[in-house]
């Protein structure tokens, strides 16, 4: 039972510290770096362009996910509905937040039980990958699944975190092969996720010859987890950890540099997330290469406020989307995953060395 009050704390803790102290990454995602070319006359009516698209066998009004953040309190239960009816509204994507505190007490199955409030919706399950060396396996992620009646399953990678957290789980040892294991046992869609620190493409070939059907990047740009664990650390009075949640505050790969490494060398279906605040930053992600893009903390804040605020806000984003689409003559979402990009400077210079082709972008120095 002390580890279930421990998983349960935790969460009340994050939610917590990620709404009232400086969690952030000092880095910006890059998306800055890149700019789209507007089109002073596009042949398009507004009201017509098509803002719909298929993602792990599933069917969305708009390209946009709400990502994983909580589940296993009250509060969070009450977050979850709240995010569940607005992605119903929309017909976008939502994830839950780590299931481990369900499994470790089924009575907190409830808190991330959102079908009957979005029946419709894109719904991934979620649990940490690590935990496959921690006594969960094949069982516990069918379990997840069904628990929540999902149409994949998000296996969340957090290295850093662990690593920075007081008591983290950090075997990662063999990992990757319980993976490849997993995807020949599990009958859903299985995503990969960073939590902040990014996806090299060296990573996302392995995660795809692993059976991964698709990755949630996560680069760096918003919430540090690093930090967020600083503070806790802090809070304890664990000076080591707390030195080292400060040392490794901004560690990872910036989103925009995340997105054009995953999918230029993948297949894999790809949600660009991690810092992501507007919607032109959503079209932007999908002219570098993403299937979609995800946002957590905006979401969580307007979620807190009401379903008022999180509705208004959901809408705003989606038209600040479809504007961004008119203003660069992409009448559907094929069409801005093609639009000319901008490269501005060192970015440019860090893809070139890393061997990328810049050739489908346009560069400036």
């Amino acid at each position: 039972m002390a580890k279930v009050t421990q998983t349960r704390a935790r969460k009340s803790d994050h939610i917590q510290i990620n709404l009232e102290s400086n969690v952030n990454s000092d880095l910006t995602t890059g998306l800055e770096k890149y700019h789209f070319l507007h089109e002073a006359l596009p042949d398009l009516n507004l009201n017509e362009i098509e803002m719909n698209t298929k993602v792990f066998n599933k069917y969305l009004d708009i390209p946009l996910l709400i990502s994983s953040m909580t589940g296993g309190t009250k509060k969070a239960m009450e977050i979850n509905i709240n995010l569940a009816e607005a992605a119903q509204e929309t017909k976008i994507a939502m994830g839950v937040g780590s299931q481990r505190v369900a499994i470790e007490n089924p009575d907190q199955e409830i808190t991330f039980k959102v079908r009957d409030h979005a029946p419709d919706i894109l719904l991934l399950a979620n649990i940490g990958a690590v935990q496959l060396n921690y006594d969960y396996g094949i069982d516990e992620c069918k379990k997840v699944v069904e628990m929540i009646e999902a149409d994949g399953l998000i296996l969340h990678l957090n290295a850093l975190q662990e690593a920075v957290q007081v008591d983290g789980d950090t075997n990662y040892s063999g990992v990757y092969e319980k993976i490849t294991e997993l995807h020949k046992n599990l009958n859903t869609p299985l995503i990969m996720k960073e939590t902040g620190a990014g996806i090299a493409w060296e990573e996302a070939v392995k995660m795809q010859k692993a059976g991964a059907s698709g990755l949630e990047i996560s680069g760096v740009g918003g919430t540090s987890w690093s930090a967020v664990e600083y503070h806790i650390a802090k809070e304890v009075g664990k000076k080591e950890m707390e030195y080292l949640g400060g040392a490794l505050w901004n560690w990872g790969i910036p989103t925009a540099i995340s997105v054009v490494e995953t999918t230029q060398k993948t297949d894999l279906a790809v949600i660009s997330s991690g810092g992501i605040r507007t919607g032109v930053e959503i079209a932007k992600s999908i002219a570098l290469g993403a299937d979609m893009g995800g946002m957590a903390k905006p979401f969580l804040v307007k979620a807190i406020q009401g379903r008022e605020a999180l509705a208004d806000y959901v809408d705003n984003i989606i038209r600040e989307i479809r504007v961004a689409m008119f203003l660069v003559g992409a009448k559907n979402v094929a069409e801005l995953q093609r639009v000319p990009v901008l490269v501005m400077g060192r970015t440019a210079e860090w893809l070139k060395l890393r061997g990328f082709d810049l050739n489908m972008y346009a560069t400036r120095a």
